[in-house]
């Protein structure tokens, strides 16, 4: 079996007794061990609130194009990503010069992760146009079409309904042959996965594996729709279960979590117990898994996650 790609996503900038001065080394501290345990990726969110069902609004939120930038100086390895962007949030011409330059100062390691925005309050908060989803999703199409020509194309013009360029320069050239590679959050199931089958090279999941097989069999068709081999798109999903070290420590937190709140958490297992529940996930196609700092927030739990990629190849 292959081995699978592992994704350490910091999905939360609070810690407790680390003061703000220290907040960005305690992060460097997590993406560090995270690719000493074998990790393939590190991502950030990107949002300006904390978002429901990690915290409340209040909550530090660091900007990720500038905490992947100052990432990109003190990993070596790992590809760096948000997770993903807002197409709300950015002109899209902009976007591709800001993931290009993450490429550079990386050696080859920037991922645009690009996704059509869902949170209404950040965009009320800062002052952005909140359209519908439809109007968001035809922003997408049309964004991830100017992004992989700028990363291809000497001088690319498109012109849409939301958003032109005209012979457009992205100088210096990505690091990547063809441009950093691309990476689809969602998987709406009529529009996201048609865009992901035509753009994507990577696609993010939630839920079970029953959803990820149907998924995945809307993906191979909508594949096929646009003459595009479906095994040239890594698909990963968001692990279903809270990592930790021992079988106490998983009694341990079953008996103190709510069982409401463990529902969308996922149930707390050992490396041994998580490589069993993750088997359906790859049955069925899933390739990558992506692990939340909310749950691996320790170097001893983060490795953990190391070993149990090593179960799993």
């Amino acid at each position: 079996m292959p081995t699978p790609f592992f994704g350490y996503h910091i999905s939360s900038f609070t810690f407790p007794g680390v003061a703000a001065a220290d907040l960005f080394e305690h992060v460097v501290g997590l993406a560090v061990a995270a690719e000493d345990a074998g990790f393939d990726m590190v991502t950030v969110m990107d949002h300006f609130y904390q978002i429901a069902n990690i915290g409340p609004e209040t909550e530090p939120m660091l900007e990720a194009y500038t905490t992947l930038g100052a990432l990109s100086q003190r990993t070596r390895r790992v590809a760096l990503s948000a997770l993903v962007t807002g197409v709300t949030y950015r002109n899209p011409a902009l976007l591709a010069k800001q993931v290009t330059t993450l490429d550079i100062l990386s050696g080859g390691r920037a991922i645009l992760g690009l996704g059509a925005a869902w949170n209404e309050d950040e965009h009320h908060g800062y002052g952005f146009e909140f359209p519908s989803v439809g109007r968001r999703l035809d922003r997408l199409a049309e964004a991830l079409q100017i992004a992989r020509k700028l990363f291809t194309e000497e001088r690319p013009s498109f012109s849409g309904k939301y958003y032109t360029i005209d012979r457009a320069l992205n100088v210096p050239r990505p690091v990547q042959v063809g441009g950093p590679r691309i990476m689809v959050g969602g998987g709406g199931e009529q529009r996201t996965l048609r865009l992901v089958a035509r753009y994507a090279d990577i696609s993010n999941w939630f839920g079970t594996a029953e959803d990820m097989r149907r998924k995945g069999d809307l993906l191979e068709r909508y594949c096929a729709e646009v003459d595009r081999d479906p095994s040239e798109i890594l698909r990963t999903a968001m692990a279903p279960l809270l990592l930790v070290t021992s079988r106490q420590e998983a009694d341990e937190l079953s008996q103190r979590i709510p069982p409401e709140r463990l529902r969308s958490l996922g149930a707390p297992m050992t490396p041994e117990q998580a490589a069993a529940a993750l088997g359906p996930y790859l049955a069925v196609g899933i390739r990558g898994f992506t692990f939340s700092n909310a749950n691996l927030h320790s170097p001893e739990l983060i490795a953990a996650a190391g070993e149990l990629k090593a179960l799993l190849s």
